[in-house]
């Protein structure tokens, strides 16, 4: 199981917060993109560390090409030695076509065209051949030697999938190399419903999970202040439709529908009492450090293969997790 570290936003903290995660013994750390670049920070990361494994948590698929982000992910990865992992997500419609200005359109089918599009223009850069990779959504046909990147010693980076959906779950096991979950979610949500989707897009492609990897963004909370903070952020998140079966999984369906009567009044505060101890300790483990890492390997061990602490709010350096670290080392042996 590996462990990995938020960077915060933006570039000014990146390489301090990419070196103090590399000294706490983190395994990785990844970026955000919501009020910055996602990319822009891993440079200055990379440079600052030496085994990281680094990447974005995700960058907005859509809200770029095919070729843009195949040279964005290729700088990084030559330029970190092999250590970036690509990590994309679709967003939603209204974000996609009115702040970014794109074209919206079958999401899942988009992204596993978005996903085969970048494979095919980074085999044309390592094999020489011929670009020739057309779909629904993308054409790229021309690549002349001018604009070909020299071959990377470290092969192409590997490709991980945000997915909520049944849809977008199985493109992630059909094309990707692992899948980032999101963080409204249970341990029960994940066995019962994502990793049998993921099994299902696997074998649609006539490939396995073999090497597959699933990367959690886990609610920790290890005093008042953070258990705040997730309930609040549950209440946001459980307000939202697309994250109903979650909650209806466990027979919490009526919960979606109050939070987001009171959403669409804007009485944010009021949602936060409706979250109840039972769904806080459902997705989130509380605690001391050694109580957490105990926690977090009797859900997750065995399903996940790298696990990200999230506090919701303001986002600490990290630093604040090192003791969690070492409680997880002591917990359990991670590689």
């Amino acid at each position: 199981m590996h462990l990995d570290a938020r960077l915060r936003n933006g570039m000014t903290h990146a390489a301090r917060d990419a070196a103090e995660a590399e000294e706490a013994g983190f395994d990785g750390a990844w970026t955000a993109e919501n009020e910055s670049d996602a990319f822009l920070p891993l440079g200055l990361a990379a440079a600052a560390t030496s085994r990281l494994t680094l990447g974005p948590s995700v960058a907005i698929a859509f809200s770029r090409t095919p070729m843009t982000v195949a040279y964005l992910a290729a700088d990084l990865q030559r330029f970190s030695n092999g250590r970036f992992v690509l990590g994309l997500g679709s967003q939603v419609r209204p974000h996609i076509e009115k702040r970014f200005g794109m074209p919206w359109s079958k999401p899942a089918a988009r992204m596993r065209s978005f996903v085969q599009a970048l494979h095919a223009i980074w085999d044309s850069w390592e094999t020489g051949e011929p670009l020739r990779y057309e779909s629904e959504f993308y054409r790229h046909t021309l690549m002349t030697p001018h604009f070909t990147p020299p071959r990377s010693e470290h092969g192409r980076p590997r490709v991980y999938l945000a997915a909520v959906g049944p849809l977008m779950t199985r493109v992630a096991g059909e094309v990707a190399d692992g899948l980032l979950a999101h963080p409204f979610l249970t341990e029960r949500y994940l066995r019962e419903v994502i990793v049998p989707e993921l099994r299902t897009g696997a074998e649609r492609a006539g490939r396995t999970l073999d090497g597959f990897e699933i990367g959690l963004s886990a609610f920790v909370a290890l005093d008042d202040a953070d258990v705040e903070a997730v309930r609040r952020q549950i209440s946001f998140y459980g307000s939202t439709p697309a994250y109903r079966p979650v909650l209806d999984l466990h027979g919490w369906g009526d919960l979606q529908t109050d939070l987001n009567t009171l959403s669409k009044q804007g009485r944010w505060d009021d949602m936060v009492g409706l979250v109840d101890d039972e769904v806080l300790q459902a997705m989130c483990c509380i605690g001391t450090p050694a109580e957490v890492a105990t926690d977090l390997v009797r859900r997750w061990g065995g399903l996940a293969q790298r696990i990200r602490f999230n506090r919701p709010g303001d986002v600490p350096p990290p630093a604040r997790f090192a003791p969690l670290v070492d409680a997880m080392r002591a917990v359990t042996p991670l590689v």
